[in-house]
């Protein structure tokens, strides 16, 4: 699976982020305007002297950035855990992932893929009992489709608060829980450990599931292999990156990490390779 975000994207993320224009990384880096707004429409970065400048000026890690602009870095392909589903949806096209986290017959899903009757299928297919719906944050892709699911089974439906304004269709009060930061959701034997992300929206959750062979954590949007999400709103910016510097990427580094768009990857490879993880 190619990343989410190519070279363009990031710059896009990170300039508008800081609320920079093109002519303020002009005059920071001594690139000509019309180059900047060139890469940002996807042309090829010419050499790594160019990639620093723009790494620089927009608070980026300069090698990270290098990689994946130049070399195309991608991660080591990682495969979800046994006790992990995958549920794939579209959107208009736009690919999107949801899971399903299992345990002696129980299940919670992290999002719905945009894909409530795939997650269904699953549930059916392999006889999961349903006790929660745990949504990184509000926005259709991620949380599309919950009445669907709540009609199969009632079950206590987790989100960020601050994202409640942002879902097409709202659950009954009484079905609505906060995700509280370090809240335990029991899934069978396992555990799953609410972590509040704020950053690509106001109301952003991690969703933390520890495991002696193969921890996993599932990032939404707030994390992408070798990216971040877009901050929604722009002044977020300062508070996603802490959450992914401070939070996300402090976790063990055998942690696998699984977004809601693009590959899987790990905190070892995003510590190594992303270019907006800690520049300290």
């Amino acid at each position: 699976m190619p990343l989410e975000d190519d070279f363009s994207d990031i710059l896009k993320k990170a300039r508008t982020g800081q609320g920079l224009s093109v002519g303020d990384v002009s005059r920071v880096t001594g690139l000509p305007g019309g180059d900047i707004s060139a890469l940002e429409r996807g042309d090829q970065a010419r050499d790594r002297a160019e990639v620093w400048a723009l790494a620089k000026a927009l608070g980026l890690r300069t090698e990270p950035l290098a990689q994946i602009a130049l070399d195309k870095w991608e991660p080591v392909a990682q495969k979800a855990p046994a006790w992990i589903e995958t549920v794939h949806g579209s959107i208009n096209g736009y690919g999107v992932q949801g899971y399903i986290v299992h345990d002696e017959g129980e299940a919670v899903l992290i999002d719905t893929a945009y894909n409530a009757s795939a997650m269904l299928e699953v549930l059916s297919k392999k006889r999961f009992h349903l006790v929660g719906i745990c949504l990184t944050h509000g926005h259709a892709d991620h949380a599309d489709g919950i009445e669907q699911i709540l009609k199969h089974r009632e079950v206590p439906v987790y989100l960020g608060p601050e994202d409640m304004e942002l879902l097409n269709w709202r659950p009954r009060a009484d079905l609505l829980a906060v995700p509280k930061d370090g809240l335990a959701i029991k899934v069978g034997r396992r555990t799953v450990t609410c972590l509040v992300t704020p950053g690509h929206t106001p109301g952003g959750i991690c969703y933390q599931v520890d495991d002696p062979k193969q921890p996993a954590c599932f990032v939404g949007d707030t994390l992408f292999a070798g990216s971040i999400g877009r901050s929604n709103p722009s002044k977020l910016y300062p508070t996603h990156l802490n959450s992914v510097r401070r939070r996300v990427l402090t976790l063990s580094p055998a942690y696998c990490l699984l977004p809601g768009h693009g590959p899987a990857t790990t905190v070892e490879e995003e510590r190594d390779h992303n270019p907006f993880a800690s520049i300290e």
